[in-house]
């Protein structure tokens, strides 16, 4: 499994254009052929963090590389973002309990 960490805080002049792209990203995201998971939380002091998995590598990739979600980055990186940090990780080992 592959897990892309993006931490963010946005422009407040630009909140409410993002706010409108945001939910369409994330459907078209959830459609992509592995795609797992995504989560996103604000911390108190306004840095967002998402959480998105995909099953592989390649569906990793293929989702970077949709031209919707490139466009979505190039707006993030000139418009919407006053900072962000990427991690992509590969899952080493996981385990867990079921919920209760």
């Amino acid at each position: 499994m592959i897990i892309t960490i993006f931490r963010s805080r946005l422009r407040p002049e630009h909140r409410e254009e993002y706010e409108r792209l945001a939910p369409h990203i994330e459907a078209l995201a959830r459609t992509m052929p592995g795609f797992v998971a995504i989560k996103g939380f604000t911390a108190p002091d306004g840095e967002r963090v998402s959480i998105v998995e995909f099953d592989t590598e390649e569906n990793h990739i293929a989702w970077r590389n949709h031209p919707e979600h490139r466009e979505a980055q190039r707006l993030g990186r000139e418009k919407f973002y006053a900072e962000f940090h990427l991690q992509v990780c590969r899952v080493e080992r996981a385990y867990g309990m079921p919920p209760v």
